[in-house]
């Protein structure tokens, strides 16, 4: 049992610095690109996409979908909402901007669930519960600014995706520091 936990631990830890790895590129890419329009809707399609794929890998490395129904759920949500961005992104950057609220809202609360399970397995999820509810309360933030009469841009975005960076990273690191003092005692 203890090596299963270990691989596991590492398998988090590898899979939340991949994940802030992702965010902290795509958040270059949008500050860079972010006045073209064809990078941005390809950056903000993909988005939800790779959240949709980041949580199949992990729902399929931790048992399989079926073990794992809120990573199951979420990916059928990040999939749904990654076709209403597609569909947004050709209507208007209010509605890109109430989707990806909406999308926040949902992935968020369903992250929260995955790390109060997870707490009781691996411990040191208190960075993913603090996250998912983060998440939740920007989706409702993201969906106040899409009605707003200032025109959203994918900068809207950017600090969503910098705080689920940071998550991730401190996260990963956590799980580190964790893995070295039980190696110390």
């Amino acid at each position: 049992m203890q090596s299963h936990s270990s691989s596991q631990t590492n398998w988090l830890r590898s899979y939340y610095f991949t994940r802030a790895a992702f965010s902290l590129i795509w958040i270059s890419a949008a500050v860079l690109l972010g006045r073209q329009p064809g990078p941005t809707a390809f950056l903000l399609v993909i988005y939800p996409a790779w959240d949709a794929f980041a949580n199949l890998v992990d729902a399929r490395v931790n048992g399989g979908l079926k073990a794992n129904p809120s990573q199951a759920l979420n990916v059928v949500v990040s999939t749904i909402m990654t076709l209403a961005v597609v569909i947004a992104v050709g209507n208007s950057t209010y509605a890109v901007l109430a989707v990806f609220g909406v999308w926040a809202i949902f992935s968020g609360l369903l992250q929260l669930y995955t790390g109060v399970r997870r707490w009781r397995l691996y411990g040191a999820q208190w960075v993913m519960i603090l996250s998912g509810a983060q998440s939740a309360l920007a989706g409702g933030f993201m969906i106040s600014q899409s009605l707003a009469s200032t025109a959203p841009t994918i900068l809207d975005i950017v600090p969503y995706a910098g705080f689920g960076a940071f998550y991730f990273l401190l996260s990963a690191i956590w799980l580190v520091v964790a893995a070295y003092r039980r190696a110390q005692a």
